[in-house]
Protein backbone atom coordinates (compact mmCIF):
# COMPACT_ATOMS: atom_id res chain seq x y z
CA UNK A 1 0.00 0.00 0.00
CA UNK A 2 2.61 2.43 0.38
CA UNK A 3 2.56 3.36 -3.39
CA UNK A 4 -0.98 3.51 -3.56
CA UNK A 5 -2.87 7.01 -1.88
CA UNK A 6 -5.48 6.49 0.96
CA UNK A 7 -8.04 7.60 -1.95
CA UNK A 8 -6.80 5.30 -4.64
CA UNK A 9 -6.87 2.36 -1.93
CA UNK A 10 -10.35 3.35 -1.06
CA UNK A 11 -11.66 3.79 -4.70
CA UNK A 12 -10.05 0.15 -5.53
CA UNK A 13 -12.26 -0.87 -2.62
CA UNK A 14 -15.79 0.36 -3.24
CA UNK A 15 -15.44 -0.71 -7.14
CA UNK A 16 -13.35 -4.27 -6.64
CA UNK A 17 -14.71 -7.18 -4.41
CA UNK A 18 -12.34 -8.48 -2.15
CA UNK A 19 -11.83 -11.49 -3.71
CA UNK A 20 -10.58 -10.07 -6.81
CA UNK A 21 -7.56 -7.70 -4.94
CA UNK A 22 -5.13 -9.58 -3.31
CA UNK A 23 -2.13 -7.55 -1.40
CA UNK A 24 1.72 -8.83 -0.39
CA UNK A 25 2.84 -8.09 2.97
CA UNK A 26 5.63 -7.74 4.46
CA UNK A 27 7.20 -5.66 6.61
CA UNK A 28 10.14 -4.33 3.85
CA UNK A 29 7.47 -2.18 2.40
CA UNK A 30 6.19 -1.13 6.28
CA UNK A 31 8.56 1.88 5.81
CA UNK A 32 8.60 3.26 2.87
CA UNK A 33 6.75 6.64 1.40
CA UNK A 34 7.38 6.23 -2.03
CA UNK A 35 7.50 3.58 -4.76
CA UNK A 36 11.48 3.24 -4.61
CA UNK A 37 13.89 3.11 -2.29
CA UNK A 38 17.09 4.99 -1.90
CA UNK A 39 19.39 2.61 -2.63
CA UNK A 40 19.48 -0.79 -5.30
CA UNK A 41 19.96 -3.04 -2.65
CA UNK A 42 17.09 -2.33 -0.54
CA UNK A 43 14.64 -2.18 -3.89
CA UNK A 44 16.30 -5.54 -4.78
CA UNK A 45 15.20 -6.75 -1.26
CA UNK A 46 11.66 -5.21 -1.89
CA UNK A 47 11.00 -6.97 -4.55
CA UNK A 48 12.26 -10.34 -3.66
CA UNK A 49 9.80 -9.67 -0.64
CA UNK A 50 7.25 -8.65 -3.33
CA UNK A 51 7.45 -11.75 -5.31
CA UNK A 52 8.37 -14.25 -2.81
CA UNK A 53 4.89 -13.42 -1.35
CA UNK A 54 3.03 -14.05 -4.77
CA UNK A 55 4.84 -16.87 -5.22
CA UNK A 56 4.46 -18.91 -2.12
CA UNK A 57 0.92 -17.45 -1.23
CA UNK A 58 -1.09 -15.70 -3.75
CA UNK A 59 -0.64 -18.02 -7.13
CA UNK A 60 -1.30 -21.25 -5.29
CA UNK A 61 -4.22 -19.40 -3.53
CA UNK A 62 -5.88 -17.36 -6.46
CA UNK A 63 -4.64 -19.62 -9.22
CA UNK A 64 -4.96 -17.20 -11.88
CA UNK A 65 -5.68 -17.91 -15.71
CA UNK A 66 -3.10 -15.47 -16.62
CA UNK A 67 0.00 -13.55 -14.85
CA UNK A 68 0.78 -10.22 -16.17
CA UNK A 69 3.95 -8.88 -14.27
CA UNK A 70 6.27 -5.28 -15.32
CA UNK A 71 9.97 -4.45 -15.42
CA UNK A 72 12.41 -6.28 -13.53
CA UNK A 73 11.17 -6.30 -9.78
CA UNK A 74 8.94 -9.15 -11.47
CA UNK A 75 11.38 -10.69 -13.11
CA UNK A 76 10.59 -14.08 -11.36
CA UNK A 77 7.59 -14.62 -11.66
CA UNK A 78 7.37 -15.64 -15.86
CA UNK A 79 9.74 -18.46 -15.16
CA UNK A 80 7.53 -19.92 -12.25
CA UNK A 81 4.92 -19.24 -14.50
CA UNK A 82 6.23 -21.44 -17.14
CA UNK A 83 7.31 -24.40 -14.69
CA UNK A 84 3.63 -24.46 -13.65
CA UNK A 85 2.01 -23.71 -16.93
CA UNK A 86 0.18 -20.36 -16.54
CA UNK A 87 0.70 -17.99 -19.07
CA UNK A 88 2.76 -14.94 -18.25
CA UNK A 89 2.79 -11.24 -20.08
CA UNK A 90 5.87 -9.49 -19.10
CA UNK A 91 5.60 -5.78 -20.01
CA UNK A 92 9.10 -4.07 -20.13
CA UNK A 93 8.60 0.18 -19.18
CA UNK A 94 12.12 0.54 -18.78
CA UNK A 95 15.26 -1.10 -20.08
CA UNK A 96 16.92 -1.19 -16.86
CA UNK A 97 18.03 -4.42 -14.91
CA UNK A 98 19.52 -5.63 -11.78
CA UNK A 99 21.56 -8.93 -11.46
CA UNK A 100 21.40 -11.37 -8.40
CA UNK A 101 22.40 -14.66 -7.40
CA UNK A 102 20.32 -17.74 -6.59
CA UNK A 103 21.67 -18.20 -3.35
CA UNK A 104 20.57 -14.59 -2.76
CA UNK A 105 17.12 -15.23 -4.10
CA UNK A 106 16.38 -18.41 -2.20
CA UNK A 107 18.16 -15.80 0.99
CA UNK A 108 14.52 -13.81 0.73
CA UNK A 109 12.72 -17.22 0.54
CA UNK A 110 12.06 -18.82 -2.62
CA UNK A 111 12.79 -21.85 -3.73
CA UNK A 112 14.74 -20.86 -7.06
CA UNK A 113 15.34 -24.33 -7.68
CA UNK A 114 12.37 -25.07 -8.64
CA UNK A 115 12.29 -22.28 -11.37
CA UNK A 116 16.04 -22.08 -12.56
CA UNK A 117 16.12 -23.39 -15.47
CA UNK A 118 13.94 -20.77 -17.33
CA UNK A 119 16.06 -17.88 -15.74
CA UNK A 120 18.33 -16.12 -17.81
CA UNK A 121 21.97 -15.89 -16.40
CA UNK A 122 25.15 -13.55 -17.41
CA UNK A 123 27.29 -17.06 -18.27
CA UNK A 124 25.95 -20.43 -19.52
CA UNK A 125 24.48 -22.19 -16.64
CA UNK A 126 24.94 -25.79 -16.88
CA UNK A 127 24.40 -26.96 -13.18
CA UNK A 128 22.15 -25.60 -10.64
CA UNK A 129 24.63 -26.17 -7.77
CA UNK A 130 27.63 -24.46 -9.44
CA UNK A 131 25.43 -21.89 -11.06
CA UNK A 132 23.65 -21.10 -7.45
CA UNK A 133 26.45 -18.67 -5.79
CA UNK A 134 27.88 -17.04 -8.57
CA UNK A 135 26.51 -16.64 -11.88
CA UNK A 136 24.02 -13.73 -11.41
CA UNK A 137 20.47 -13.89 -12.83
CA UNK A 138 19.42 -11.09 -15.02
CA UNK A 139 16.31 -10.46 -13.73
CA UNK A 140 14.85 -7.94 -17.08
CA UNK A 141 16.21 -10.37 -19.53
CA UNK A 142 15.10 -13.61 -17.71
CA UNK A 143 11.22 -11.93 -17.29
CA UNK A 144 11.55 -11.28 -20.90
CA UNK A 145 13.12 -15.15 -21.64
CA UNK A 146 10.54 -17.17 -19.70
CA UNK A 147 7.50 -15.17 -20.31
CA UNK A 148 5.26 -16.44 -23.17
CA UNK A 149 4.43 -12.61 -24.19
CA UNK A 150 6.25 -9.51 -23.91
CA UNK A 151 5.14 -6.03 -24.64
CA UNK A 152 7.09 -2.91 -24.54
CA UNK A 153 5.04 0.55 -23.70
CA UNK A 154 5.78 1.92 -27.77
CA UNK A 155 5.68 -0.21 -30.67
CA UNK A 156 7.94 2.17 -32.41
CA UNK A 157 10.14 1.47 -29.20
CA UNK A 158 10.20 -2.31 -29.67
CA UNK A 159 11.19 -1.98 -33.26
CA UNK A 160 14.02 0.23 -32.74
CA UNK A 161 15.28 -2.27 -30.27
CA UNK A 162 14.86 -4.68 -32.66
CA UNK A 163 16.49 -2.50 -35.45
CA UNK A 164 19.31 -2.22 -33.05
CA UNK A 165 18.66 1.91 -33.19
CA UNK A 166 19.93 2.03 -29.13
CA UNK A 167 23.21 1.48 -28.57
CA UNK A 168 22.34 2.05 -24.43
CA UNK A 169 20.07 -1.57 -24.45
CA UNK A 170 22.11 -4.20 -23.19
CA UNK A 171 22.60 -7.23 -25.32
CA UNK A 172 21.21 -10.05 -23.90
CA UNK A 173 17.61 -7.45 -23.70
CA UNK A 174 17.88 -6.63 -27.42
CA UNK A 175 18.33 -10.34 -28.28
CA UNK A 176 15.74 -11.93 -25.71
CA UNK A 177 13.15 -9.19 -27.43
CA UNK A 178 14.55 -9.99 -30.86
CA UNK A 179 13.35 -13.62 -30.32
CA UNK A 180 9.82 -13.10 -29.30
CA UNK A 181 9.42 -10.94 -32.08
CA UNK A 182 10.74 -13.26 -34.61
CA UNK A 183 8.22 -15.80 -32.66
CA UNK A 184 5.33 -13.92 -33.01
CA UNK A 185 5.10 -13.02 -29.25
CA UNK A 186 6.00 -9.08 -28.73
CA UNK A 187 3.91 -6.18 -29.02
CA UNK A 188 4.11 -2.90 -28.36
CA UNK A 189 1.34 -1.28 -26.33
CA UNK A 190 0.96 2.61 -25.29
CA UNK A 191 0.68 3.55 -21.62
CA UNK A 192 -1.65 6.36 -20.63
CA UNK A 193 -2.13 9.32 -18.29
CA UNK A 194 -4.33 9.15 -15.46
CA UNK A 195 -7.42 10.36 -15.47
CA UNK A 196 -7.13 13.14 -13.28
CA UNK A 197 -4.74 14.84 -16.06
CA UNK A 198 -7.84 16.55 -17.34
CA UNK A 199 -8.25 20.54 -17.18
CA UNK A 200 -11.84 20.25 -17.58
CA UNK A 201 -11.32 19.07 -13.27
CA UNK A 202 -7.90 18.68 -12.29
CA UNK A 203 -8.67 19.68 -8.44
CA UNK A 204 -5.03 21.37 -8.39
CA UNK A 205 -5.69 23.64 -11.00
CA UNK A 206 -6.33 27.45 -10.04
CA UNK A 207 -8.80 27.60 -13.02
CA UNK A 208 -10.29 24.25 -14.41
CA UNK A 209 -11.01 24.62 -18.27
CA UNK A 210 -12.57 22.60 -20.65
CA UNK A 211 -11.32 22.77 -24.39
CA UNK A 212 -14.30 25.33 -25.40
CA UNK A 213 -13.12 27.78 -23.05
CA UNK A 214 -9.15 27.09 -22.66
CA UNK A 215 -8.06 30.49 -23.90
CA UNK A 216 -9.16 32.10 -20.91
CA UNK A 217 -7.89 29.03 -18.59
CA UNK A 218 -5.06 28.94 -19.92
CA UNK A 219 -4.32 32.90 -19.81
CA UNK A 220 -5.53 32.86 -15.92
CA UNK A 221 -3.55 29.88 -14.76
CA UNK A 222 -0.52 31.44 -16.82
CA UNK A 223 -0.62 34.46 -14.96
CA UNK A 224 -1.26 32.83 -11.41
CA UNK A 225 1.88 30.80 -11.59
CA UNK A 226 4.15 33.56 -13.46
CA UNK A 227 3.16 35.39 -10.25
CA UNK A 228 4.27 32.79 -7.99
CA UNK A 229 7.50 31.70 -9.77
CA UNK A 230 8.48 35.35 -9.75
CA UNK A 231 8.19 35.53 -13.68
CA UNK A 232 7.52 38.18 -15.30
CA UNK A 233 3.45 38.62 -15.58
CA UNK A 234 2.42 38.65 -19.47
CA UNK A 235 -0.77 36.47 -20.25
CA UNK A 236 0.93 36.67 -23.93
CA UNK A 237 3.91 35.34 -23.04
CA UNK A 238 4.79 32.12 -24.90
CA UNK A 239 5.66 29.66 -22.08
CA UNK A 240 7.37 26.26 -22.48
CA UNK A 241 7.15 23.40 -19.60
CA UNK A 242 10.55 20.69 -19.18
CA UNK A 243 8.34 18.15 -17.18
CA UNK A 244 10.52 15.26 -17.04
CA UNK A 245 13.77 14.28 -15.12
CA UNK A 246 17.17 15.78 -15.68
CA UNK A 247 19.40 13.47 -17.00
CA UNK A 248 21.77 13.68 -19.86
CA UNK A 249 21.64 10.18 -20.63
CA UNK A 250 18.00 9.72 -22.11
CA UNK A 251 16.08 13.74 -21.53
CA UNK A 252 18.22 15.24 -23.78
CA UNK A 253 18.52 17.89 -21.45
CA UNK A 254 21.85 19.10 -22.28
CA UNK A 255 20.31 20.02 -25.81
CA UNK A 256 18.43 22.67 -24.24
CA UNK A 257 21.37 23.72 -21.68
CA UNK A 258 23.41 24.70 -25.48
CA UNK A 259 20.59 26.95 -26.36
CA UNK A 260 18.71 27.95 -23.58
CA UNK A 261 20.16 31.54 -23.82
CA UNK A 262 20.18 31.59 -27.50
CA UNK A 263 16.28 30.94 -27.13
CA UNK A 264 15.38 33.49 -24.49
CA UNK A 265 17.26 35.84 -26.25
CA UNK A 266 16.16 35.32 -29.77
CA UNK A 267 12.30 35.96 -28.45
CA UNK A 268 13.53 38.60 -25.34
CA UNK A 269 10.52 40.50 -27.12
CA UNK A 270 8.20 38.38 -26.72
CA UNK A 271 8.63 37.55 -23.09
CA UNK A 272 9.41 33.52 -23.95
CA UNK A 273 9.69 31.68 -20.44
CA UNK A 274 10.68 28.03 -19.14
CA UNK A 275 9.70 26.50 -16.17
CA UNK A 276 11.73 23.39 -15.44
CA UNK A 277 9.53 21.40 -12.27
CA UNK A 278 12.24 18.43 -12.76
CA UNK A 279 14.66 16.64 -10.06
CA UNK A 280 17.99 15.14 -11.31
CA UNK A 281 21.51 15.70 -11.53
CA UNK A 282 22.03 18.65 -14.94
CA UNK A 283 19.26 20.73 -12.55
CA UNK A 284 22.30 22.54 -11.03
CA UNK A 285 23.78 23.28 -14.27
CA UNK A 286 20.55 25.09 -15.29
CA UNK A 287 20.28 27.11 -12.39
CA UNK A 288 23.87 28.22 -13.02
CA UNK A 289 22.98 29.18 -16.30
CA UNK A 290 19.73 31.33 -15.35
CA UNK A 291 22.18 32.60 -12.36
CA UNK A 292 25.09 33.94 -14.96
CA UNK A 293 22.31 35.34 -17.25
CA UNK A 294 20.27 37.04 -14.84
CA UNK A 295 16.90 34.85 -16.23
CA UNK A 296 15.21 34.25 -12.78
CA UNK A 297 12.13 36.30 -14.05
CA UNK A 298 12.17 34.53 -17.15
CA UNK A 299 13.61 31.07 -15.97
CA UNK A 300 12.56 29.05 -13.05
CA UNK A 301 14.01 25.97 -12.43
CA UNK A 302 11.95 24.19 -9.60
CA UNK A 303 12.01 20.79 -7.57
CA UNK A 304 9.34 17.44 -8.56
CA UNK A 305 6.20 18.61 -7.24
CA UNK A 306 3.10 16.81 -8.78
CA UNK A 307 0.76 20.48 -8.01
CA UNK A 308 3.40 22.52 -9.22
CA UNK A 309 3.91 20.38 -12.40
CA UNK A 310 -0.36 20.03 -12.77
CA UNK A 311 -0.23 23.97 -12.77
CA UNK A 312 2.54 24.36 -15.44
CA UNK A 313 0.64 22.19 -17.84
CA UNK A 314 -2.43 24.04 -17.67
CA UNK A 315 0.28 27.57 -17.97
CA UNK A 316 1.64 26.37 -20.48
CA UNK A 317 1.68 26.63 -24.08
CA UNK A 318 4.50 23.95 -24.85
CA UNK A 319 6.22 20.99 -23.09
CA UNK A 320 9.55 20.24 -24.17
CA UNK A 321 10.95 16.46 -24.51
CA UNK A 322 14.31 16.08 -26.64
CA UNK A 323 14.50 13.04 -24.82
CA UNK A 324 17.47 10.67 -26.93
CA UNK A 325 15.39 7.69 -26.85
CA UNK A 326 11.56 6.89 -25.44
CA UNK A 327 10.08 3.84 -23.89
CA UNK A 328 6.68 5.62 -24.06
CA UNK A 329 6.73 8.94 -22.18
CA UNK A 330 3.75 10.70 -20.53
CA UNK A 331 4.02 14.56 -21.08
CA UNK A 332 3.62 14.38 -24.64
CA UNK A 333 0.54 13.08 -24.30
CA UNK A 334 -0.70 15.00 -20.93
CA UNK A 335 0.62 18.23 -22.43
CA UNK A 336 -1.95 18.02 -25.38
CA UNK A 337 -5.04 17.54 -23.16
CA UNK A 338 -4.00 20.83 -21.24
CA UNK A 339 -3.39 22.89 -24.46
CA UNK A 340 0.30 22.66 -24.19
CA UNK A 341 1.68 21.00 -27.58
CA UNK A 342 5.09 19.13 -27.35
CA UNK A 343 8.18 19.97 -28.74
CA UNK A 344 9.88 16.99 -28.66
CA UNK A 345 12.81 15.14 -30.70
CA UNK A 346 10.75 11.92 -33.01
CA UNK A 347 11.70 8.92 -31.23
CA UNK A 348 9.91 5.67 -29.98
CA UNK A 349 6.73 6.87 -27.90
CA UNK A 350 6.87 10.29 -28.58
CA UNK A 351 6.53 9.36 -32.47
CA UNK A 352 3.85 6.68 -31.93
CA UNK A 353 1.28 9.77 -30.33
CA UNK A 354 2.45 12.88 -31.95
CA UNK A 355 2.40 14.14 -35.19
CA UNK A 356 3.77 17.27 -36.43
CA UNK A 357 1.67 20.37 -36.94
CA UNK A 358 -0.11 21.37 -39.82
CA UNK A 359 -2.43 23.82 -39.27
CA UNK A 360 -3.40 23.67 -43.40
CA UNK A 361 -4.41 20.16 -43.10
CA UNK A 362 -6.48 20.82 -39.80
CA UNK A 363 -4.12 17.96 -37.99
CA UNK A 364 -0.90 17.30 -35.87
CA UNK A 365 -0.70 17.85 -31.90
CA UNK A 366 2.79 18.99 -31.80
CA UNK A 367 6.31 20.00 -33.60
CA UNK A 368 8.60 17.17 -33.73
CA UNK A 369 12.59 17.30 -34.71
CA UNK A 370 14.67 14.28 -36.41
CA UNK A 371 18.15 14.80 -35.62
CA UNK A 372 18.67 14.73 -32.20
CA UNK A 373 21.29 17.89 -31.44
CA UNK A 374 20.79 21.26 -30.35
CA UNK A 375 20.54 22.71 -33.62
CA UNK A 376 17.36 20.36 -34.06
CA UNK A 377 15.68 21.47 -30.67
CA UNK A 378 16.08 25.14 -31.66
CA UNK A 379 14.62 24.24 -35.04
CA UNK A 380 11.37 22.91 -33.22
CA UNK A 381 11.21 25.45 -30.80
CA UNK A 382 10.93 28.30 -33.86
CA UNK A 383 8.16 25.92 -35.53
CA UNK A 384 6.39 26.19 -32.70
CA UNK A 385 7.10 30.51 -32.28
CA UNK A 386 5.80 30.47 -35.66
CA UNK A 387 2.54 28.59 -34.67
CA UNK A 388 2.30 31.16 -31.59
CA UNK A 389 2.66 33.81 -33.31
CA UNK A 390 -0.89 32.95 -35.64
CA UNK A 391 -3.99 34.98 -35.58
CA UNK A 392 -5.44 34.16 -32.62
CA UNK A 393 -8.79 32.64 -34.32
CA UNK A 394 -6.53 29.97 -36.03
CA UNK A 395 -4.36 29.08 -33.12
CA UNK A 396 -7.75 28.84 -30.63
CA UNK A 397 -9.62 26.28 -33.36
CA UNK A 398 -5.91 24.17 -33.29
CA UNK A 399 -5.35 24.23 -29.66
CA UNK A 400 -9.48 23.02 -29.38
CA UNK A 401 -9.28 20.29 -31.67
CA UNK A 402 -5.75 18.79 -30.48
CA UNK A 403 -7.10 18.78 -26.75
CA UNK A 404 -10.90 17.50 -28.16
CA UNK A 405 -8.73 14.75 -29.73
CA UNK A 406 -6.38 14.20 -26.88
CA UNK A 407 -8.81 13.45 -24.20
CA UNK A 408 -10.56 10.62 -26.86
CA UNK A 409 -7.35 9.24 -27.41
CA UNK A 410 -5.11 9.04 -24.39
CA UNK A 411 -7.12 7.31 -22.28
CA UNK A 412 -7.14 3.62 -20.41
CA UNK A 413 -10.37 2.55 -22.44
CA UNK A 414 -7.58 2.34 -24.91
CA UNK A 415 -4.83 1.04 -23.28
CA UNK A 416 -7.38 -1.89 -21.80
CA UNK A 417 -8.70 -2.48 -24.78
CA UNK A 418 -5.71 -3.54 -26.48
CA UNK A 419 -4.22 -5.70 -22.98
CA UNK A 420 -7.41 -7.18 -23.22
CA UNK A 421 -6.97 -8.42 -27.00
CA UNK A 422 -3.59 -9.67 -26.24
CA UNK A 423 -4.48 -11.74 -23.36
CA UNK A 424 -7.91 -13.48 -25.27
CA UNK A 425 -5.23 -14.14 -27.59
CA UNK A 426 -3.01 -15.44 -24.95
CA UNK A 427 -5.71 -17.54 -23.19
CA UNK A 428 -7.07 -18.55 -26.80
CA UNK A 429 -11.01 -17.50 -25.25
CA UNK A 430 -12.70 -13.99 -24.75
CA UNK A 431 -11.68 -12.65 -21.44
CA UNK A 432 -15.11 -10.53 -21.19
CA UNK A 433 -18.46 -11.38 -22.82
Amino acid sequence: KTSVSDEEFETIQTKMPDDRVHLAEDRAFFYLHQVYAGHSLENIKISLSFQREVINNIVPRVRPDLIHCNDWMTGLLPAMARQIGIPALFTVHNIYTMRITLEQIEDRGIDAAYFWHYLYYQHMANEYEETRETNSVDLLTSGIFAAHFVNTVSPTFLKEIVDNKHDLIEPPIRQELINKWNAGCAYGILNAPDPSFNPATDKELYKKYPPKSHLAGKKTNKLYLQKHLGLIQDGKAPVFFWPSRLDTIQKGCQLLADILYQVVSRYWEQNLQIIFVANGEFQQHFRNIVAWHHFENRVSVCNFNEKLARAAYAASDFVLMPSRFEPCGLPQMIGPIYGALPVAHDTGGIHDTIVHMNVAENKGNGFLFNVHDSNGLLWAIDQAMQFYRLPLKIKEQQIKRVMTESIETFNHAVTARQYIDLYEEMLQRPLVN
